[in-house]
């Protein structure tokens, strides 16, 4: 989840400390960078200016050309509120205008010798032309991952790159490769997604260069029939099939996911309610499908050349029809709407039939199909141990495990569902 995070003295060190390992990764010696506020680097290859500032990175935007800056800083995310609308403006404005010398003014340069190996050179190889990068620094997560914006002189937005780091990065760039791999065969009608322009491995660390979508076309307002067409769709890519809960391979693979949770107490926890809600309606006969694994309203806009999606790392299959729509209304709820967390997740559950009928999930098994689902998410979240990562949801014993625990405890056993 891309939970806006209070800046606390805890945050901006982290997100200061990050910055120290992303560079050194992206530019290893014998490049040299020079941090703000440190002695500066001699003849920059690069230079970097950090938005908002340091203490509080977010982006790291390229210098030189205005227009690649401002192209960095338009096409850094999609903002989810007037707000950040606004302050986006502000930064291209000052940018235009020649202010950001005196209100942006934490710089970060990067000098090389000619040939030096560094991200830029091995990407110019990679695509066959040379790009200049901008670099996103995301918030406190076990997923975080190095993601550059490839821009060209124009400062559009060519292409995008995911670098995984560790081995659960590693796994998710590899994942997003084949997805978006697989979709492209896929025929899709309803909605868009990015190309795969290359991929491979620099330095141990496992990379995909996808290309941009064209998030600069003219917006259209999103319609709930068009966002559950196109959930529908990719639902449907591997085929839609119906069996019993407690006979599917879904159950089998979260089961052995839980089974390698059970050394925390959350864990333990998480896989009793799991073995208690199949073990109550294990009979259900339950959709299995596709899913994105990440569908939220920041992973798409809406817009004259259609509804683009993109990360989809998480995109799985052999799931209960069914995931997306509910990941997208808790994400949405707790993330853009600043819902408290235990309140969202008590709605989802009062929700999901209405929700899921569209998707042709029977109420009878809808609330099955929510419970999974929570059970699925909580999953994720201790196998990537988003906690010891900071995440700001990670802690699931304030959120998430009491309203699970409670609502799988409530549910009547089912007979004669086969």
């Amino acid at each position: 989840m891309n939970a806006p995070a209070e800046l606390t003295a805890d945050t901006a060190a982290r997100r200061t400390a990050y910055l120290t390992e992303v560079l050194p990764l992206l530019y290893p010696q014998p490049c040299r960078i020079a941090l703000p506020h440190t002695r500066s680097a001699p003849q920059p290859m690069r230079s970097f200016l950090v938005l908002p500032d340091l203490r509080r990175a977010r982006l790291l935007a390229p210098l030189g050309s205005t227009r690649v800056t401002v192209g960095a800083v338009r096409r850094y995310s999609e903002p989810q509120s007037l707000a950040s609308r606004m302050k986006r403006s502000a930064v291209t404005a000052a940018l235009r205008t020649g202010a950001s010398a005196i209100l942006l003014r934490d710089r970060i340069r990067v000098s090389a010798p000619d040939d030096a190996d560094h991200i830029e050179s091995y990407l110019a190889g990679l695509l066959g032309v040379r790009l200049t990068p901008s670099v996103h620094i995301g918030p406190a997560r076990a997923n975080r991952k190095p993601v550059l914006q490839l821009l060209d002189d124009a400062g559009r937005s060519i292409a995008f790159v995911k670098i995984g780091v560790n081995e659960l990065t590693h796994s998710l760039v590899r994942a997003e490769a084949r997805a978006m791999l697989t979709l492209a065969q896929a025929g899709l009608r309803h909605l868009r997604i990015p190309a795969v322009l290359g991929t491979g491995q620099w330095h141990g660390n496992e990379l995909v260069a996808a290309s941009a979508l064209p998030i600069d076309a003219p917006r259209v307002p999103l319609r709930h029939e068009t966002l559950a067409a196109a959930m529908r769709e990719v639902c449907g890519v591997a085929g839609v099939r119906r069996q019993p809960l407690d006979e599917s391979e879904y159950w089998s693979r979260l089961r052995a996911r839980l089974g390698g949770l059970t050394v925390v107490e959350d864990g333990r926890t998480l896989a009793a309610a799991a073995r208690d809600l199949v073990g109550r309606t294990g009979a259900q006969r339950i959709d299995f499908g596709c899913w994105h694994g990440d569908w939220t309203p920041w992973n798409m806009t809406s817009t004259t050349e259609g509804l683009l999606v993109w990360d989809w790392e998480r995109f799985g299959t052999e799931v209960p029809v069914g995931f997306d729509p509910l990941h997208y209304r808790l994400q949405a709820a707790i993330v853009r709407d600043g819902r408290d967390p235990r309140d969202a997740v008590a709605d989802l559950l009062t929700m999901c039939g209405p929700l899921l009928y569209g998707f042709g999930v029977p109420g009878g098994s809808a609330r099955t199909t929510t419970l999974l689902y929570l059970i699925d998410l909580a999953a994720r979240y201790l196998t990537d141990r988003q906690a010891e990562a900071g995440a700001r949801l990670g802690v699931l014993g304030s959120w998430l495990l009491p309203e699970l625990v409670a609502a799988v405890a409530a549910v009547p056993d089912v007979e004669g569902c086969r």
